[in-house]
């Protein structure tokens, strides 16, 4: 499992951040201050730092140089700060990506997993993604054999169908966007503009899952999977 040091001062932000990535299979720890993600970083190791810039006591910049001083961590820059001198300045440092906030969960996973792809030995990644089995509620899905189970029970699903879940169920609770899933999907651009496609496959899903089906529709973005109150499912 990668380990994953998250620096944000914003607590908020930092528990939704945490979350998700526990949701989507990494170890978390959290520094809310320059201060204590240096000393993390120093005392710990990590695969990944998420870094803010802002930040109490010292700014994610010093806290990047005193990392880059002794390890070769990777970084990504996670900040509200858009400037070019700033991205310049991350790089300048040897960061692996700059990303400007605000960010949705699920492109912040993607840059997440790619860096990892870069950095992490083939025998880790595969160690990493070899459990990958995601679950929520009633819902279990495997990326590795491309099947999906509905109260432990198995469900056949389309090529198609399957990835439109694996998107929902790898950011749970975030809005995935329909224009997310027709870039990444179906690999044109959504300026095209027709999200019908998307819609009809949501429809099968939402069938297929039945009693079990935890979809919310985000009127004119998206979906996202959502807790249901206990009794109760959706209609």
């Amino acid at each position: 499992m990668a380990k994953i040091l998250v620096v944000e001062d914003n607590h908020d932000y930092q528990e939704l951040l945490q979350n998700f990535l526990e949701n989507a299979n990494y170890e978390v720890t959290a520094a809310s201050d320059g201060v204590r993600a240096a000393e993390c970083a120093a005392a710990q190791s990590f695969d990944l730092i998420l870094l803010d810039l802002m930040l109490p006591g010292i700014d994610g910049f010093e806290v990047c140089k005193s990392i880059r001083e002794k390890h070769d961590t990777p970084v990504i820059m996670l900040t509200a700060l858009d400037s070019e001198s700033c991205q310049m300045r991350g790089y300048g440092l040897g960061i692996d990506d700059y990303i400007t906030k605000p960010v949705s969960m699920a492109l912040l996973l993607q840059k997440v997993e790619a860096v990892l792809r870069r950095t992490m030995p083939s025998t880790l990644r595969h160690a990493q993604n070899a459990p990958g089995v995601l679950h929520f509620e009633d819902l279990s899905l495997d990326p590795e054999t491309h099947t999906v189970s509905v109260c432990d029970a198995p469900v056949d699903f389309t090529l198609r169908e399957f990835e439109i879940l694996q998107e929902l169920m790898r950011s749970p609770g975030a809005v995935v966007t329909r224009k997310t899933l027709v870039e990444k999907l179906w690999g044109y651009d959504f300026s095209t503009g027709d999200t019908r496609i998307v819609d009809t496959h949501m429809k099968n899903i939402r069938r297929k899952l039945g009693a079990a089906d935890c979809i919310e529709t985000v009127r004119g973005v998206g979906y996202r999977l959502k807790r249901r109150p206990d009794g109760q499912t959706d209609a």
